[in-house]
């Protein structure tokens, strides 16, 4: 409580006075904006001033530079494409033990269910032997390169707070994106692009909507910038009717003028970030419709990826992410939405539907692994791959009643994720569940643990890469996270 009172007599006193704004030149982020007021630095739009996107190295130098994150929204059954049950398959059709019952809640299922055996063709892939099933026939010609963690787990069952708390931490409202922690920790390589992108596809934004690449308490400049694949990249990017470049940045002069006044009277970083957001907004309208523009790639490229230009696309937006990692873009986060496979229609069944999702995945993330690896960017990006929570191994029996399809309920005891590329040790699978795929009997994950080893990939201890909120430091994985060494290379 004392913390907190300390900070709110100094913010009150940065308000009221200028002699905080003058001590404070030579910490925190207020100094790298006015530090630069008294340097050379210069902006194209003639404000001069240090962006807090300004690139910089992570502590201990990672060996991934960036990273691209693949969010299948909704989860997909790692019973079908990765935790393969043999014993399942032949216990398919029974009733569920009462003791993998007994205490548990689920989203949907209600009384005794039957099991559900896999609905899939497995075999054992590569030189590593790993079990993935004839759903991603892509990805399994290229087993040796990804490595799986097979232990996940996490106490979110519902969409919303599932896939914020994977891409925040917290699975409440307010806490900033994995996204913008990577971009406030090292900014981004190109001043004319943000460091956070984010791509969606599946024709409908996550459940945890904009939250999920929000930054939170971090300043906004931070936070994700949601572009298109299809239509004008991002929305409002080009001049209005009679407003040229001149014009334009004719304003943005003018207005970051104010911002800096403002700045030298209030000392509040969020002005900074306002002043950073004006400035890349204006080099975005040139940089932006440049790299998006996905048309003069070659045409194995598209072949490769199974792109089709001018529309939105799961496939569309791997290869943007390429071509983002390779503009120095930092964190790039894809979210392909209807994963989520209750039986409640064909569409939503775990032998058609999943089907049909996998086949519009497949061939483009498998692309985008060999295309990095071409071009000699996998070693320093790091690509991750799944769901915010698992599918259970019974088959759902919505308000007790059974289902006319196939599908699975949301399961928080085990899933399974890969990751490959920068920092990850190649063809690794970590992890074990029980004969029925329910629960995890060795190599146990959290959402928090992944959390702690992306950030080690890239160079951050998840301990010590914190950030000074409400009286206490704040971190991505809160109080929780153990880096999965095992994984790592």
């Amino acid at each position: 409580m004392n913390k907190i009172i300390q900070e709110a007599i100094q913010r009150e006193a940065q308000l009221a006075t200028r002699r905080h704004f003058l001590s404070s030149l030579g910490t925190g982020l207020g100094s790298l904006a006015l530090g630069s007021f008294l340097t050379n630095c210069s902006s194209d739009t003639g404000a001069s001033f240090a962006s807090p996107l300004a690139a910089k190295s992570s502590p201990k130098l990672g060996k991934a530079k960036s990273v691209i994150f693949l969010h299948m929204a909704g989860a997909p059954s790692q019973l079908e494409l990765f935790d393969y049950k043999p014993s399942l398959a032949k216990f398919d059709g029974k009733e569920c033990p009462p003791e993998l019952l007994a205490g548990k809640k689920f989203a949907f299922i209600r009384g005794i269910p039957n099991l559900l055996g896999p609905k899939a063709h497995f075999e054992q892939r590569g030189q590593a032997g790993h079990w993935i099933s004839d759903y991603l026939p892509h990805l399994a010609s290229q087993a040796d390169r990804v490595s799986f963690l097979k232990g996940m787990h996490t106490d979110q069952f519902n969409h919303a707070p599932a896939q914020l708390l994977m891409h925040t931490g917290s699975a409440r409202l307010g806490r900033p994106s994995m996204g913008s922690w990577v971009s406030y920790g090292l900014g981004t390589e190109n001043q004319n692009l943000p460091g956070f992108v984010v791509l969606a596809s599946g024709g409908k934004n996550p459940d945890a909507g904009k939250s999920a690449w929000g930054s939170g308490f971090l300043p906004s400049v931070y936070q994700g910038v949601q572009c298109r694949s299809e239509g004008e990249p991002i929305l409002f990017i080009q001049n209005p009717a009679g407003v040229n470049s001149d014009i334009r940045k004719a304003s943005i002069e003018t207005i970051n003028q104010i911002n800096q006044e403002t700045y030298q009277e209030f000392g509040d970083p969020e002005t900074v970030a306002r002043i950073a957001q004006y400035e890349m907004a204006y080099k975005m309208q040139s940089s932006v419709p440049e790299v998006m523009d996905i048309n003069k790639e070659p045409a194995y490229i598209h072949e490769m990826y199974g792109t089709e230009s001018g529309k939105e696309s799961f496939a569309n937006n791997c290869l943007l992410a390429r071509k983002l990692v390779e503009q120095g873009v930092r964190f790039v986060q894809l979210f392909d939405w209807g994963w989520d496979t209750h039986g409640t229609g064909l569409d939503g069944s775990v032998d058609y539907g999943l089907h049909q999702k996998c086949r519009q995945v497949d061939k483009a993330a498998t692309a985008l692994l060999l295309d990095l690896e071409q071009r000699g960017l996998l070693d320093e990006t790091l690509v991750v791959w799944g769901g915010e929570f698992g599918r259970t191994p019974m088959q759902e029996n919505r308000e007790g009643k059974k289902l006319a399809y196939f599908g699975r309920d949301h399961h928080t005891e085990a899933f399974t994720m890969w990751l490959a590329g920068g920092g990850i040790k190649p063809g690794i699978s970590y992890g074990e569940t029980d004969d029925l795929g329910y629960s995890t009997i060795s190599g146990k994950t959290s959402v928090y643990d992944l959390q702690a080893t992306i950030l080690q990939c890239l160079g951050f201890n998840h301990e010590e890469f914190t950030y000074p909120f409400q009286g206490r430091n704040f971190r991505l994985t809160d109080v929780f996270g153990k880096v999965i060494d095992p994984i790592l290379a």
